[in-house]
């Protein structure tokens, strides 16, 4: 952290309100409620405090009963970003912190290096907001609508680069990596006050993908090549194999 005059804050939304998986952040992973597992792995990132943004007070009451921080929201409110902008007023109207990372509530196998890591596009003041991308190696990921691919110019050797476009599609055509975009964001505070402020944008809707808001309104993202992609938990599937992953 000495090269970076930051103070972030790493907030992590969640609701109950599953499609897939009804009442997720609370289903038992190695002993503990999911919501406390992601809140595990935030904590040992050890970049600032961690923050749960809770839609509902039953993931409140099992972030305080294993001794984290959280902040409950309102339950109506439009996306996970929304959440986060709202616990962070509620728990730092004072400003102390002026970098924001969100990490979301499904990741409970998170490496913490990558937490880490996208703190370290923000040396730029050019850069506006921050996230992860990993090399595509599976075939059918390549086609998969849902891996979503960054459109950037890095090369397999290089550790950052700029986004230019976030895809369902396979994209970019033509011989070179492909990148499978995580959504883990650290953004600026200012950034992500401007983000929420502004409405859904017209590829963003026709994508269904949020960060194409940022750059359809000249906000600068960067991108930071990472080695593994976080089991994300939407399926039981996912659960039987982060159970596994953290019980081995």
């Amino acid at each position: 952290m000495s090269t970076l005059s930051v103070s972030p804050l790493v907030v992590i939304p969640a609701r109950m309100a599953s499609t897939r998986l009804p009442g997720k952040p609370l289903a038992d992973i190695a002993g503990a409620p999911m919501i406390v597992q992601v809140w595990r792995r935030a904590m040992e990132a050890a970049i600032g405090p961690v923050l749960v943004a809770c839609a509902e007070p039953e993931i409140a009451d099992a972030i305080t009963a294993a001794g984290g921080q959280a902040v409950l929201t309102d339950p109506d409110l439009p996306s996970g970003s929304d959440r986060v902008w709202q616990a962070v007023l509620r728990f730092d109207p004072q400003a102390r912190h002026d970098v924001i990372v969100n990490v979301q509530g499904d990741l409970p196998t998170l490496d913490p290096a990558l937490v880490r890591a996208a703190l370290e596009p923000l040396a730029d003041p050019a850069v506006d907001l921050a996230t992860l991308v990993a090399e595509i190696t599976e075939p059918e990921e390549r086609t998969n609508p849902n891996v979503v691919k960054a459109v950037t110019g890095l090369s397999r050797t290089d550790r950052q680069g700029r986004a230019l476009y976030f895809t369902r599609a396979t994209a970019p055509w033509g011989d070179g990596p492909l990148w499978h975009h995580i959504g883990l964001y650290a953004y600026r505070r200012s950034a992500l006050e401007r983000f929420v402020s502004l409405p859904p944008s017209p590829l963003e809707q026709r994508e269904k993908l949020e960060q194409l808001r940022a750059l359809e309104n000249g906000m600068r993202l960067d991108c930071v090549r990472v080695d593994t992609v976080p089991l994300g938990v939407d399926t039981p599937a996912d659960l039987e194999k982060a159970r596994q992953i953290l019980s081995a």
